[in-house]
């Protein structure tokens, strides 16, 4: 059976409080053992607003922005890997193979995917999708456990 969790998130303050619940779970549960977010939903849906929370949320004081241009930004903690990838502007999922796509994907990484789809293949399996959809001016938010480790954060998350 999946694991699901669903939240209504009603503006970018809340979206960027609840990526920082989340990577906080992320790191105490999958910490070392590597974890992989695909992040889905429309343009301008809050894909890069819930990844600054998530940054940010793990101690990171700079900007975090969207790495739409650059493929990917990098982002490194005292213990901790974390990549930001945008994909929308791949044209053909074999770029990722030239930029070494397969390295970033480490046992002590937290690796951040939006538009996975366009590197599909080439990517490694997500442990958690997250599904964010327009509610008006505010945001509902799925997440979908594809793996053991997602499924007992997902598991936390309800009991908070």
């Amino acid at each position: 059976m999946t694991l699901r969790y669903q939240q209504y998130l009603p503006d970018e303050q809340a979206m960027c409080q609840f990526g920082e619940k989340l990577i906080k779970l992320i790191r105490e549960v999958a910490h070392l053992h590597g974890f992989v977010v695909y992040l889905n939903g429309d343009l301008g849906a809050g894909k890069t607003t819930l990844s600054r929370g998530m940054i940010q949320g793990l101690g990171h004081s700079g900007n975090v922005k969207s790495p739409t241009y650059t493929l990917v930004e990098e982002y490194h903690l005292a213990d901790l890997h974390i990549y930001h990838f945008d994909l929308y502007r791949l044209s053909d999922p074999e770029e990722l193979e030239f930029m070494g796509i397969r390295d970033y994907f480490q046992p002590n990484s937290i690796c951040l995917v939006e538009w996975a789809e366009k590197g599909k293949g080439l990517l490694s399996e997500a442990d958690l999708i997250i599904n964010i959809a327009y509610a008006e001016q505010a945001r509902d938010i799925e997440l979908i456990a594809q793996s053991p480790v997602a499924s007992q954060i997902l598991q936390q998350l309800q009991a908070i």
